[in-house]
């Protein structure tokens, strides 16, 4: 049990330190001081961005899209590299193709229907929904928490309404506040399958046999319709205190709206609210 509660705390800390965007992006971004939201200020392309740290098995970087942009055709793209960022000499300027033919990259546009391989003598591709009730998401031997996974309407009138489409997971796959994530589950052979999840439900294996030997990134596209996306982290383990008290406080409203009126510390007030 100790060595679990090690390897816990070893995993929440490295996905606090990889839960921003690496200072190496593409020419159109900007990133914010926290280097947690980037925007693609012009353009539709060149709005490459790569995870700070090289991500550990099983661990999902996670993006919420904050904006959109008119007048584009296309969406979000997502995936890994096995490239250092830092060694690019200059960043790509599209992820598809030109990163993808660099080689040692898997990166899919978002959709829920062609971005899933078939394992070896699987006739029909197709993926099984987990219960949306379930509040763990299990990738292999991969469990995350479900909550932090799906995206959450602006506070309103109809909010609630709103985040039960999320949470069903109907809404389109890019719309604004939808949370992406990309994460890679090991194999038995020393290969890892790389997983696109959307609103808490997993799209399958996107690519399988990826190697492992070398450190792998996470690879955000702000590409076309898509103009600016947040880092969401990740708890792993146990949840927060703040994320408990929030649970709590929504199985007694009916919409965020009421929490202005409860008696409760303004921090925690936001958070209710808008994380």
């Amino acid at each position: 049990r100790g060595q679990l509660k090690i390897a816990v705390a070893a995993m929440a800390a490295r996905c606090r330190l990889a839960a921003r965007f690496h200072r190496v992006h593409g020419a159109n971004v900007r990133l914010d001081a926290s280097r947690t939201r980037a925007t693609r200020v012009e353009s539709f392309a060149n709005g490459l961005c790569f995870s700070q740290e090289p991500l550990a098995p099983g661990q999902i970087f996670l993006v919420e899209i904050e904006e959109k942009e008119l007048g584009w055709c296309g969406h979000l793209r997502v995936g890994l590299t096995a490239h250092d960022p830092q060694s690019l000499e200059v960043v790509p300027e599209y992820s598809l193709p030109d990163l993808v033919n660099m080689g040692d990259t898997w990166v899919f546009a978002i959709t829920r229907s062609h971005n899933r391989v078939a394992a070896d003598g699987e006739e029909a591709p197709g993926r099984a929904r987990a219960p949306r009730w379930e509040p763990f998401l299990l990738i292999e031997q991969v469990r995350i928490p479900r909550d932090t996974l799906v995206g959450r309407s602006r506070p309103g009138r109809y909010s609630h309404i709103l985040d039960d489409l999320y949470k069903m997971n109907v809404l389109p796959a890019t719309a604004r506040r939808s949370r992406i994530g990309v994460l890679y589950a090991p194999q038995p052979d020393g290969t890892a399958d790389m997983h696109i999840v959307i609103n808490g439900e997993d799209m399958g294996p996107s690519a399988r046999h990826l190697p492992t030997a070398r450190p792998l990134y996470a690879v955000v596209d702000v590409f076309a319709s898509t103009k600016s996306v947040r880092v969401i982290p990740v708890e792993y383990g146990f949840p927060s205190l703040q994320t408990l008290c929030r649970l709590v406080i929504q199985k007694h409203i009916v919409h965020r709206l009421a929490i202005d009126g409860l008696d409760l510390p303004p921090p925690l007030k936001s958070f209710c609210k808008h994380e």
